[in-house]
C-alpha cells in the first residue's frame, strides 16, 4: 500500500506547491546543447519494463475503457495485488486477512483477464506478512499449472522492512511473524524460493530490498549485525533472481522532484554492488525491478511536473538496466483538497486515471479521465518500443533532460524533456553516428493545458523549440544516400558510482510520516501495449498538460492505497 501523508507533511506540500520551480533566466535564454551518441548502446528497452500498480480495491481496472487507456499507453506489466495489500491477502479465498476491503471483480482470475486485454505480463506479490511458503506455492501451481497462466514474476511480500522492526512502532507493513528481522525474512525468502520453484522452476523470485539513500537503508536495530540490505542477501542472495525497491524521492518544490532522477546511477551502483557481493556468479542475471514509482512527497502528483518525471524515471532507470519500473497508480484516490502548482490544478492524487470524486468541496473531472502523470507514461510510445537499443546521449543543462533510442527500423528518437515551466527552451542537436534526414519534423505536441495530442511539422533535426514543462520526441529517419549507422556498441562498463548513503533526518520512502521526518521516527498510522513508435517519418512528439487524474471509487466511498488508512500506499 502506498503511503503515508500526515497533517504536517500535507501542509509542507500545500506551502510548497509551485514554489521553486527551475527558475527563469535572466534575458533571453542561451541555446541548450544536445549530443546524441547513436553508436554507443546503453542495452535494450526492455520487454515488460513500462508497469501498472492495480489493487483488488479497483473494481474498473477491468473496464473495456480502462484497459483501451493502458493498452494505448503502452503498459507491458502489472502489478497485483497492491502495495501493503499483498501481505494481507489470501488469493484463494479472495480476501483479506485483517477484514480489508476487496471488491467484486478484482479475484486472480479476473485480474489476468485485464491483463490479458491489455497486452501486459503480470507481476505478482505473494503474502509475506500473514501467508506462508505454502500458499504461495499453491498460488504457482494454480496459476501456472493448474490454469497455464505462466507468471514468471513473483514477489515475496511487499515493504517488508516497513514491520515495525526499525522503531517506527508498528509500522504501516503486516507481518504476523514473532521475529520481525532482515534475518528471519531472508530465511523465510530461501524457504519460499524453494516452495514455489519445486512447483514451478521457472519462476523468478524476488527479494524485498530497502532503497539505498532513503530511510530504512543503513540502518541496524537491537540485535542487529546488519542493515537490511546486507542480512537479507548474505542469506538469500543465491536463492533469489531479481531485487525490488520502491522509488519514492519526492522533494519540497517541483524543481527538486524533476532533479531526482540523477540519483539513480547512484542507486543502481549500491544494488549491484549488493548484489555482487551475495549472488556469487548469478550476480549478473539478477535484475532490478522498480516495482512503485510516483511523485508523492513532492508538491505535484497530478499536475505537469509529475508527467515529466513519469518518462525521464521511467527512461533513467532503464538506461541503469531495470527491467521493471512499476508507476503507482491505476487508480487511487486523495482524501486531500485539491493544490494549485505552477498555475494547474493538483488533485494530489498518485493514479492516472479520475474516478470524479470529490475532497475539499472540489470534484475531480469525470472517471477515468487521464491525468497528465497518463500522458507522461503514454509520452514513451513515442520513444520506443521493447527491444529498441537505448543509446548514449547528453545535455548541457539540467533544465532539459534527454534520452535516445535507435528503433528497430533503423531510425532514431530522441526525447527532449524541458522542466521550466514558464519558459520555451531552445535546443541545439548535434549527432555522432547517425546523420538525421534534412527538412521540418512532424511533431506530436500535448502542450500544459491541452486537451489532446496535436499533430503538427515543425523544426528540424538540428534545432527546436521546446515549449515549457513540456516532452517533445524527435523521430528521425536517415539522410537520404546514406545508410542507418552500424548497431550501436555498448557504452564501457561505468566507473563507480558513489553508493548511496543514507543521512540522518532525510526523507525515507513512504516509509516515513512526512516530509524531513527524523530517521526512525514513527509512522503515524493512516487510513486505509507495446512502446510503440508513433510514425514511420521523421517526428517530433510533445507532451504536455492534460486536465485529467483518478481515484477509486465504490458506492461513494474513496478508495486510498493504504489499508485503512495505514497508508497512502495500498490497493
Amino acid at each position: 500500500m502506498r503511503l503515508r501523508f500526515v497533517a504536517g507533511a500535507v501542509a509542507v506540500l500545500a506551502a510548497s506547491a509551485g514554489v521553486g520551480a527551475l527558475a527563469p533566466s535572466a534575458g533571453a535564454a542561451a541555446t541548450v546543447g544536445i549530443r546524441v551518441d547513436a553508436g554507443t548502446s546503453l542495452g535494450t528497452v526492455p520487454s515488460s519494463g513500462v508497469g501498472l500498480n492495480t489493487g483488488v480495491g479497483d473494481d474498473h481496472m477491468g473496464d473495456a475503457k480502462v484497459t483501451s487507456l493502458m493498452k494505448g499507453a503502452g503498459v507491458r506489466q502489472l502489478r497485483y495485488p497492491g502495495g501493503s495489500g499483498a501481505d494481507d491477502f489470501h488469493w484463494k479465498t479472495h480476501t483479506m486477512g485483517n477484514g480489508g476491503w476487496i471488491v467484486p471483480n478484482t479475484d486472480f482470475d479476473s485480474f489476468m483477464a485485464t491483463a490479458k486485454k491489455v497486452g501486459a505480463q503480470p507481476i505478482l506479490t505473494a503474502n509475506y506478512g500473514s501467508g506462508t511458503p505454502k500458499e504461495a506455492a499453491d498460488w504457482v501451481k494454480y496459476a501456472n499449472v493448474d490454469k497455464g497462466y505462466g507468471v514468471k514474476y513473483w514477489e515475496i511480500g511487499n515493504e517488508v522492512y516497513g514491520n515495525g522492526h526499525y522503531g517506527n512502532g508498528k509500522g504501516w507493513e503486516t507481518d504476523n511473524h514473532a521475529d520481525k528481522s532482515p534475518k528471519e525474512y531472508g530465511k523465510n525468502l530461501v524457504a519460499y524460493a524453494k516452495a514455489m520453484k519445486a512447483v514451478d522452476p521457472k519462476v523468478k523470485i524476488g527479494a524485498v530490498l530497502t532503497t539505498p539513500g532513503f530511510w530504512p537503508d543503513a540502518e541496524k536495530a537491537a540485535g542487529d549485525t546488519a542493515d537490511w540490505n546486507n542480512t537479507v542477501l548474505s542469506i538469500a542472495g543465491r536463492s533469489i533472481d531479481f531485487v525490488i525497491v520502491h522509488w519514492y524521492p519526492g522533494g519540497k518544490t517541483t524543481a527538486d522532484l524533476l532533479k531526482t532522477p540523477s540519483r539513480i546511477a547512484g542507486v543502481r551502483s549500491s544494488l549491484r554492488s549488493l548484489i555482487a557481493k551475495y549472488a556469487g556468479s548469478r550476480a549478473a542475471s539478477v535484475e532490478i525491478a522498480v516495482t512503485e514509482t510516483d511523485t508523492v512527497f513532492s508538491p505535484a502528483l497530478t499536475s505537469q511536473a509529475a508527467a515529466l518525471f513519469a518518462p525521464d524515471t521511467y527512461m533513467t532507470w532503464f538506461e541503469q538496466g531495470a527491467t521493471h519500473v512499476d508507476w503507482w497508480n491505476l487508480h487511487n484516490g486523495s482524501g486531500d483538497a485539491p493544490t494549485t502548482v505552477n498555475g494547474q490544478t493538483d488533485y494530489q492524487d498518485g493514479g492516472i486515471l479520475s474516478a470524479g470524486t470529490c475532497a475539499g468541496g472540489k470534484c475531480e473531472p469525470r472517471r477515468d479521465t487521464p491525468f497528465p502523470t497518463y500522458w507522461g507514461v503514454r509520452s514513451l510510445t513515442a520513444l520506443a518500443k521493447p527491444g529498441d537499443t537505448m543509446v548514449k546521449s547528453s545535455s548541457r543543462n539540467s533544465s532539459v533532460a534527454v534520452h535516445a533510442v535507435r528503433s528497430s527500423k533503423g531510425g532514431l528518437n530522441v526525447m527532449l524533456i524541458n522542466k521550466s515551466p514558464k519558459d520555451a527552451a531552445q535546443v541545439s542537436l548535434s549527432y555522432a553516428g547517425f546523420t538525421p534526414a534534412a527538412g521540418a519534423v512532424t511533431t506530436v505536441s500535448y502542450a500544459k493545458g491541452d486537451t489532446a495530442l496535436t499533430t503538427s511539422k515543425r523544426g528540424t533535426a538540428g534545432a527546436q523549440k521546446l515549449p515549457p514543462y513540456s516532452i517533445t520526441t524527435l523521430q528521425l529517419k536517415p539522410a537520404s544516400g546514406t545508410t542507418s549507422a552500424d548497431k550501436p556498441t555498448p557504452a564501457p562498463t561505468p566507473t563507480a558510482v558513489t553508493p548511496v548513503v543514507s543521512a540522518p533526518g532525510t526523507t525515507g520512502t513512504r516509509a516515513q510520516g512526512g516530509i524531513g521526518a527524523p530517521v526512525g521516527q514513527a509512522t503515524p498510522s493512516s487510513t486505509s501495449g507495446d512502446l510503440a513508435s508513433t510514425g514511420a517519418s521523421s517526428a517530433v512528439v510533445t507532451y504536455s498538460a492534460l486536465g485529467g487524474l483518478l481515484v477509486i471509487a465504490a458506492g461513494g466511498v474513496l478508495v486510498l492505497r493504504g489499508r485503512r488508512r495505514r497508508g497512502l500506499h495500498g490497493r
